[in-house]
């Protein structure tokens, strides 16, 4: 059986449309949690990480974006996990992700 909620859908939308806009990017999913770099990528960008969370995510695609590098999605499956099973995302991170799209695509 297949868990994905109606309004995280909505937002993980509106989240990479955003992302999308800010970072002249085409994602399909900005917060896809499964994310690879070659080592001189992450070996510049991971000193400048600040957030933790969900907060990550946006974070790192824009740092990404703003150095020019290449960019290849990868299709995976996703087999969601109700609240009993740990899922932990929520509204708050939702507008912590908004937040730090609008942060990172100013800088920082």
């Amino acid at each position: 059986h297949r868990v994905l909620y109606f309004w995280h859908y909505v937002a993980n939308r509106i989240l990479t449309t955003l992302s999308n806009m800010c970072t002249d990017l085409n994602l399909t999913d900005m917060e896809t949690c499964y994310k690879v770099f070659r080592r001189e990528v992450i070996e510049e960008v991971l000193p400048t990480l600040k957030q933790n969370r969900f907060g990550i995510e946006p974070e790192i695609t824009a740092k990404i974006a703003r150095r020019a590098y290449r960019i290849y999605e990868i299709g995976i499956s996703y087999s969601g996990r109700t609240y009993e099973a740990g899922k932990k995302i929520g509204l708050r991170d939702a507008f912590k992700a908004l937040w730090c799209i609008l942060r990172y695509r100013l800088g920082d």
